[in-house]
């Protein structure tokens, strides 16, 4: 028997609203919301607050800081499968004269540009945006901090850049641009600019007594690329599905992957906590679960959406207050807490549609020199390479319709996978990258480079 797809189990809900609960309170927060999304659909909202009876709901806007990041890459995406750019162009080709032109659109993305994190004025998040409308106000005299392209360096500066970009290919305004071509096609209806009502107010919590004091919202101007959208948990949760299962009106599944795909140089000490940087998108590893999305801070709130693909769970956490809980470590308790109270349940398995006898050939054990690989195909049409002893390389190949596969991940991501064949048409080989894999270790029937010594195995006597 099974739940329904909508529904969670009560104790499942009472975990999520003790989570927030404790977050909220150990967090001083003013008032805390959050949703869980399972199988693309908001499953859970629930929220605490300081002032009785006005809890927030699903529809209350705050303001969501860096997580504007995302929205911004994806429309960078977007023109780059138009055909109207690559990634890999300079700055300098769109945006000429910024001092920071040699840096590439997909090192922008990621942060690995070389740029500095913050701008040369004062603190922008709380200065008007009408100050700095250039964008020589926003990178300064001084903007690389690093060689381009060698380490990641978070820069809310180069997501300014993101969006002048986007303004100059696209002939309007970042804000337009992307309530015509993200906004309006996902139905959020309630993430914006400027805050719209409902929303929350901004608090800054006194770390030494239980008192606030009102933040200032400010119009980042330039900035506004980089952090300045208004959004709810429900507009979010629609966000967060479309992240993982792509909507063609805006950005393919594929694209979307590419989005979720570590992009960065990773510093040492990101390695050790298991954080990377992608294009657009933040992954993280959090007891033994990957989950990507994005952060995001303003002064007077805090944000965070996270999404495990694994286990198609995702959550938002809204909080309105500049420092207190860590929204990430709610949302990653979110995920987990449904994940494993409630396993997703796998799709039935199902054969092939059909079997191609070229295919089903391949199938089966090969040899990489002396070690032992498994060649499986699957129902999706993807064929997979890996070692029997658990240890080495593997992949997955994406069929490229003429008996050759492209591999999609890991050291043979984008390496050809072609059978090599004898006269009669049967099977001699696989060549991968210019590896042989062979039906029997190092099988002197084959073409091995170098050779297979014709007096073949032998003991030490």
């Amino acid at each position: 028997m099974t739940t329904p797809q909508e529904e969670l189990l009560p104790g499942t809900r009472r975990a999520l609203l003790h989570r927030i609960a404790v977050a909220q309170a150990e967090g001083r927060a003013p008032s805390l919301v959050a949703t869980v999304v399972r199988g693309g659909e908001s499953v859970w909202t629930g929220a605490r607050t300081s002032v009785e009876g006005h809890a927030p709901d699903g529809n209350v806007q705050y303001r969501i800081g860096s997580i504007t990041k995302t929205f911004t890459a994806v429309l960078v995406l977007r023109l780059r499968d138009e055909g109207v750019l690559d990634l890999g162009d300079p700055v300098e080709k769109y945006l000429p004269g910024t001092g920071v032109g040699e840096a590439t659109l997909a090192e922008l993305l990621a942060h690995s540009g070389g740029l500095a994190a913050e701008t040369p004025g004062p603190w922008w998040e709380r200065t008007p945006g009408a100050l700095r409308p250039d964008l020589a106000d926003v990178l300064g005299e001084r903007p690389l901090v690093h060689p381009v392209g060698r380490r990641f360096h978070y820069s809310n500066p180069g997501y300014a850049l993101l969006g002048a970009l986007v303004e100059e290919l696209r002939g309007a305004p970042w804000e337009e641009v992307l309530r015509h071509e993200v906004l309006e096609p996902l139905g959020l209806r309630r993430t914006s600019m400027r805050p719209e009502a409902p929303h929350a107010e901004g608090w800054a919590v006194h770390p030494w007594a239980d008192v606030m004091l009102p933040e200032p919202v400010e119009d980042l101007g330039r900035m506004a690329s980089a952090g300045q959208l208004w959004s709810t948990t429900d507009d979010l949760a629609r966000f967060a599905a479309f992240l993982v299962n792509g909507d063609e009106r805006v950005l393919s599944a594929e694209s979307l992957r590419e989005m979720r795909t570590p992009a960065a140089p990773a510093e040492t000490a990101d390695v050790a906590s298991g954080y990377a940087y992608c294009l657009g998108m933040e992954i993280r590893h959090h007891e033994g679960r990957t989950l990507v999305g994005h952060t995001g801070s303003l002064p007077g709130f805090l944000a965070c959406l996270v999404i495990s693909v694994a286990d198609d769970v995702a959550a938002v956490v809204l909080a309105n207050c500049t420092s207190g809980p860590s929204p990430f470590t709610v949302a990653a308790d979110l995920v987990r807490i449904v994940a494993e109270a409630e396993p997703r349940i796998p799709a039935p398995w199902r054969p092939l549609k059909e079997a191609e006898p070229a295919v089903l050939e391949l199938v089966g054990q090969w040899y990489w020199g002396t070690q032992a690989f498994a060649l499986r195909w699957s129902a999706d049409g993807v064929v997979s390479l890996e070692p029997l002893s658990g240890i080495g390389r593997r992949s997955r190949f994406r069929s490229n319709g003429d008996g050759t596969w492209t591999g999609l991940e890991g050291y043979y991501a984008g390496e050809l996978l072609k059978p090599v064949r004898r006269p009669d048409g049967s099977a001699s080989h696989l060549d991968l990258g210019s590896f042989v894999f062979t039906r029997q270790p190092y099988d002197e029937g084959a073409s091995v480079p170098g050779g297979v010594d014709p007096d073949g195995w032998r003991g030490i006597g």
